[in-house]
């Protein structure tokens, strides 16, 4: 009976046969058995199509009959490289081709699974034979994703214990520079959480552990905590529709808050429709719409077409009134003057009108005001602005009743308005604008001007 071969080319010699070489074929089966083994070699792949390894019965050197192939030689495309389609054994395969392509280990014929070795990595494949006709090339899981001391691999759901590169551990950047050092406390329970965003919604990093638990962000020496990008406002909110705090040393009063501009910046705080700004619960004055209330007894009538002198009329009830009276049939004019405070934005003003008739009739009045700055040196003899009038005030029908003009539009105030000067306003009636039949006796105006700074200094 003649010898027969393993897949893999061992000889397996038949009784009686093999006379006085019997010896010599066993030892070449212990060297084929020595390669499949142990034994390394390579196996060049090129473009010229599939590299098909085949077996050597009864003789060493066949590349499918040793553990490690590694496959060498420059391909500008994916190759396969097969197997006959009984062996069955594993391999280390390696994939040092140029080219950065892929080698497919398979079967010769037959649909199973096949493993493809990507350029540099090395696997571990078993050689299943598990089907006489498609039989499976099996990936063990070795290779790619392996982490080496010198590889660059990604991690999957891995867990580092610690990469303690030095005794506290850190994360290092592209250069090896330590980029994050994680410092330890002993028995810690509360932690650092990252969480990624969705679409239109931000990265969060936030605290876990206990119920309540602060995040600390701690500058070193004198360093600074910073926001923003640098190129654009930096934005400090509310996660939803809660206050924001700024307190010192959790709020235990120890020190305080200081609110800092560039070179001659402004620092704006601007509450949300009829907000006002507060400290300790009252409202704060700020710059803005302020009011000045001139009374009938700071005026003078003018020389020409004047008003009448101040009255003084007593009543039965209530106070007595001090007015300038207004006559129904010519227009007449009173003076006043005001040093505004330095505050004051050197803009437009306007005024409302506070007077009352002696007469039940319900006809409407019409007051106006002009006005004229000066400053230290100018000339007196200047000419007022423009007269400005709110909406003709009708009087109630009773006598003695209070009447109160709606605020006029914007009174542009002559001369070059500046700090320091003195403002000479002029009052009127125009009785080409009412019909009031009776005396317009003038209490007061209430004069509105804006300020742009915080103070007079």
């Amino acid at each position: 009976m003649a010898s027969t071969y393993t897949p893999l080319g061992v000889e397996l010699q038949a009784t009686g046969e093999n006379a006085g070489t019997w010896g010599t074929k066993t030892n070449t089966n212990l060297s084929i058995i020595e390669q499949i083994s142990g034994g390394f070699t390579q196996q060049a792949v090129s473009d010229s199509g599939d590299t098909d390894l085949s077996v050597s019965d009864g003789s060493t050197g066949a590349t499918l009959a040793h553990r490690m192939i590694e496959f060498t030689g420059t391909i500008s495309a994916g190759r396969n490289v097969t197997i006959p389609i009984d062996v069955q054994t594993f391999y280390f395969l390696k994939n040092s081709t140029s080219g950065s392509q892929t080698v497919t280990f398979k079967y010769v014929s037959g649909s199973g699974d096949s493993v493809a070795v990507a350029s540099g990595v090395t696997k571990i494949v078993f050689a299943s034979a598990n089907d006489g006709t498609n039989p499976d090339i099996i990936d063990m899981g070795f290779g790619t994703g392996d982490v080496t001391l010198t590889g660059t691999q990604t991690l999957t759901n891995k867990t580092l214990t610690a990469p303690k590169i030095v005794d506290a551990g850190f994360i290092a950047d592209a250069n090896g520079n330590e980029q994050i050092i994680f410092q330890t406390t002993a028995s810690a329970v509360n932690e650092l959480e990252v969480t990624n965003g969705a679409t239109g919604n931000p990265p969060i990093i936030g605290a876990s552990g206990e119920t309540n638990v602060d995040v600390h962000i701690k500058p070193k020496g004198t360093g600074e905590t910073r926001i923003g990008t640098g190129a654009a406002a930096a934005t400090l909110t509310t996660s939803g529709t809660h206050d924001l705090v700024l307190d010192t040393n959790s709020g235990t009063n120890s020190g305080s808050i200081t609110i800092t501009d560039g070179a001659d910046g402004n620092i704006n705080i601007a509450p949300n429709g009829n907000g006002v700004v507060q400290a300790g619960g009252s409202a704060v004055k700020v710059a803005g719409k302020e009011t000045i209330w001139v009374p009938a007894t700071a005026m003078y009538p003018n020389t020409t077409s004047g008003c009448a002198d101040l009255a003084q009329t007593e009543l039965s009830n209530g106070p007595e009134l001090k007015t300038l009276d207004f006559d129904k049939s010519s227009d007449e004019f009173a003076q006043f003057a005001v040093a505004f405070p330095k505050s004051w934005n050197e803009g437009t003003v306007t005024f409302q009108a506070f007077f009352t008739a002696n007469s039940t009739n319900t006809g409407t009045t019409s007051w106006a005001l002009q006005g004229v700055a000066l400053a230290d040196n100018g000339d007196l003899n200047t000419a007022f602005g423009t007269a400005v009038a709110p909406t003709a005030k009708a009087m109630s029908g009773t006598a003695n009743d209070l009447a109160v003009t709606a605020e006029s539009g914007a009174v542009t105030i002559a001369g070059s308005p500046s700090t320091d000067e003195y403002v000479f306003f002029q009052i009127s009636r125009d009785v080409s604008a009412d019909d009031l039949d009776a005396d317009a006796k003038l209490l007061g105006i209430k004069l509105f001007f804006t300020t742009d700074a915080a103070n007079d200094a």
